[in-house]
């Protein structure tokens, strides 16, 4: 067994169809893996040819104590006995499920399998003592290893970006170039050029030729985030630059060959999207030759305590250790963290400063000082903090920034700070690159060209 992993006997699920599109059968399926993709399509892991059954129906995903059922966006609905279920923890010895005219028996076996996850409790910057995320760990480390597609699948806070980051850092291709795209950040009418760049006269105010993301990643990787908000109608684009690997600008006839690899990041369930006629069926299947699941915080509660001593660490605020006691930390346990990971890192930092007894009358050096509490209590207490700390951000980016000419990656090293993160609070905050910005940044698109 290779240094850094653990193996551990993990239950398996027998699944047995007792009903297909309204007849009798009895068929059945020894499942060893953490996720079974239930529907008609036949990549799933179970098909079932029922025509009331959607192409992606429904998951049976393995968690810390059970399996747990996710209706995929059925057109007709996922029951369990008779009750429509969105999201359920299956009960055992059995379980039965219902999805449009068919029906299955799941249950636990006695004998287990085994699988391996990570005896580490984090993978660089992403932090995780349970089993969830030591299984996420080991998978990174796998898949970053080759060259394959892969969609990064999680809600809003919980991580994406940094699993990306640590797919690009662990590969062949770590030294090449990495382009962020944000597919819900641009505009509609200009996707196709932040993807594949134009040539000059393209369209009204084209001036210059400009090289698009998948040319000036050639070599490297290309990190789509939030790839479910690409327009629908520039989903065949992708798709065939994905299968040919090569692009043409806009207004240009000249093929270009490009070699990169794609991973795509989204907060919703593609296969949702797919069901409902949103996003392309063949476009999905090449961004997801691997699919990489994110939890959200509220399924890896026990990881809270390792999440906020590693945030205090970042903070330098290792000396507030006592204002998160047993209790606070059993109240937070119980909360449902819609924001996730990020949510917690903010309510982390948002404690230590109200802790602090020279916050209402020393600015931090960092902060500018009209950014700095001026007293008042003409707003909430909630937004006035988060200006504060808003203001100290923009501030402290736009220093560190200027300090590296512009170049994201060397500010990152000198905030200690990952370059994903630092180019979302860049967007957050509209933080442009310095005009004398150091070409040899990677990260980045380069500017127009002639």
């Amino acid at each position: 067994m290779p240094s850094g992993q653990l193996v551990r006997e993990v239950p398996r699920i027998e699944l047995t169809i007792t009903r297909l599109a309204g007849q009798p059968v009895m068929r059945s399926v020894v499942v060893d893996s953490a996720l079974v993709r239930i529907g008609s399509h036949p990549s799933n892991d179970l098909v079932l040819e029922d025509p009331q059954v959607s192409k992606f129906h429904c998951r049976l995903a393995r968690g810390e104590r059970t399996w747990r059922l996710v209706d995929s966006g059925s057109t007709n609905g996922t029951r369990i006995c008779g009750v429509p279920v969105r999201d359920a923890d299956l009960v055992f010895p059995e379980s039965r499920i219902e999805l449009g005219d068919s029906s299955l028996r799941v249950q636990e076996l006695g004998s287990g399998t085994t699988e391996e996850i990570s005896d580490a409790l984090n993978c660089g910057a992403i932090y995780g003592q349970s089993t969830t995320m030591r299984r996420l760990f080991h998978q990174i480390r796998t898949v970053a290893r080759s060259d394959v597609s892969v969609l990064i699948e999680g809600e809003t806070g919980t991580g994406k970006e940094l699993v990306a980051s640590e797919l690009v850092t662990r590969s062949s291709r770590k030294d090449k170039p990495l382009v962020v795209v944000d597919c819900g950040a641009i505009p509609a009418n200009l996707v196709e050029s932040e993807l594949f760049g134009h040539a000059r006269g393209a369209f009204t105010g084209a001036h210059q030729a400009r090289v698009g993301a998948f040319e000036a990643a050639d070599g490297g990787t290309v990190f789509l985030d939030e790839i479910g908000e690409l327009p629908r109608e520039m989903q065949p684009k992708l798709l065939r630059v994905l299968a040919e690997r090569e692009i043409h600008r806009m207004g240009e006839n000249q093929l270009r060959k490009v070699d990169v690899r794609i991973i795509a990041a989204t907060n919703r369930q593609l296969d949702r999207e797919v069901n409902s006629g949103l996003f392309r069926e063949d476009l999905y299947f090449r961004l997801a030759v691997v699919t990489l699941r994110v939890p959200p915080l509220r399924e890896r509660v026990e990881d809270i305590p390792l999440l906020v001593s590693h945030f205090l660490d970042a903070l330098g605020a290792t000396d507030r250790r006592h204002l998160f006691t047993p209790e606070l930390l059993a109240a937070m346990a119980a909360q449902p963290w819609p924001g996730n990971v990020r949510e917690l890192r903010n309510f982390v930092e948002r404690l230590v400063l109200v802790d602090d007894s020279s916050f209402e009358h020393e600015a931090s050096p960092a902060v500018a000082p009209d950014a700095a509490w001026q007293g008042g209590i003409d707003v909430p207490f909630k937004t006035a903090k988060e200006a504060l700390v808003g203001a100290f951000e923009k501030r402290y980016l736009q220093d560190v920034l200027e300090w590296a000419h512009g170049n994201v990656s060397k500010a990152a090293r000198k905030a200690g700070l990952d370059r994903m993160y630092v180019h979302r609070l860049m967007q957050r905050h509209g933080i442009e690159r310095p005009a004398d910005a150091d070409p040899g940044d990677s990260k980045s698109v380069p500017p127009s060209k002639s």
